[in-house]
């Protein structure tokens, strides 16, 4: 994982010296925003948009889920990463088909010669005006979720007004315990760092399997937004996150409410197809030399996901 520097690249990981061993993740350097309005600079078009993502990133499988629910698959194109993040960061497996470049960082440059910031996944290419829309995953699904609806007559709304205050209730309270607390644990140069976020991420984990003995979603009866951020942290949870992040106090399939909403999530139409174990696994494990130095793949665990999940008795 490096960055750029004045449109220069460094292979440099994250400074936790600074931060008293935590990680401290670093703001999205693109924050634009497709509208369907006459006067907004980015529209929602057919083929006009690419998609930059890795499987193995949970960030870029937010995009992914909201490109199948919203059936945007015909309309914005996508190119896949490599799994192996080294020191040259995301590269592709062959040169991307818009430029021809062959590393991510080459795309951030291209919208910005003096970019400079972390080279993350999702980003999201716009190609009538050569620039990047947007690098930040949650504001991508709610553009997903409702810019382009007119075009496509898919009407499902996975952030409804009437649920917003709740779903913004849950999504903060996930993302820095859940989201981001499996990278706090697995990221942390002291004891202190790791023990806090360890403690916040299972007082999370504990207090949202409670909730779901009476809600078969987050925010209630409907599922939304708040339950796609999560599920992409869960999905990853016992294959990487207990092991290599030492997320270790229980794996999700210990919590009967977290492992039967995980499996109906798995089983939504279309989820499955944007799930990659390999990616998944070969990615933290063989790139996080700082964690991993031998760079082994573990074989395991075998996953239920596909069993029957019994979550409709919590509508009865």
């Amino acid at each position: 994982m490096g960055m750029l520097v004045q449109g220069k690249w460094h292979d440099q990981w994250y400074d936790t010296k600074s931060n008293g061993g935590q990680f401290v993740r670093e703001d999205a350097g693109f924050r634009d925003w497709i509208e369907n309005s006459p006067e907004a600079r980015f529209k929602p078009e057919s083929d006009r948009y690419h998609l930059y993502v890795s499987l193995a990133c949970p960030w870029a499988h937010r995009v992914l889920i909201f490109r199948e629910l919203k059936e945007l698959t015909e309309h914005i194109d996508v190119t896949i990463v490599c799994p192996d993040m080294m020191h040259d960061g995301w590269k592709f497996g062959i040169p991307e088909p818009i430029f021809g470049h062959t590393k991510l960082h080459q795309i951030y440059t291209q919208a910005k010669p003096d970019y400079t910031g972390r080279v993350t996944v999702p980003v999201l290419w716009d190609k009538k005006t050569n620039t990047i829309v947007s690098n930040e995953s949650s504001e991508i699904i709610r553009m997903f979720n409702s810019a382009f609806n007119d075009m496509t007559g898919n009407q499902d709304d996975f952030y409804p007004k009437e649920l917003r205050p709740v779903i913004d209730e849950w999504n903060e309270f996930i993302y820095p315990n859940i989201n981001n607390g499996v990278y706090r644990c697995g990221f942390a140069t002291t004891q202190d760092a790791y023990d806090q976020a360890y403690d916040s991420l299972f007082a999370a984990l504990d207090r949202v399997e409670e909730h779901l003995a009476n809600n078969r979603y987050l925010a209630g009866n409907r599922i939304t937004e708040a339950d796609w951020r999560l599920f992409t942290t869960l999905v990853r949870f016992d294959a990487v996150y207990v092991g290599h992040f030492k997320c270790n106090k229980k794996r999700i399939a210990d919590y009967p409410n977290l492992q039967g909403y995980l499996k109906e999530l798995y089983q939504y139409p279309g989820i499955k197809g944007t799930t990659d174990f390999y990616h998944i696994k070969r990615h933290y494990y063989y790139s996080h030399t700082m964690i991993n130095p031998t760079q082994v793949v573990p074989n395991g665990p075998e996953l239920d996901l596909e069993s029957p999940h019994g979550r409709e008795q919590i509508d009865e």
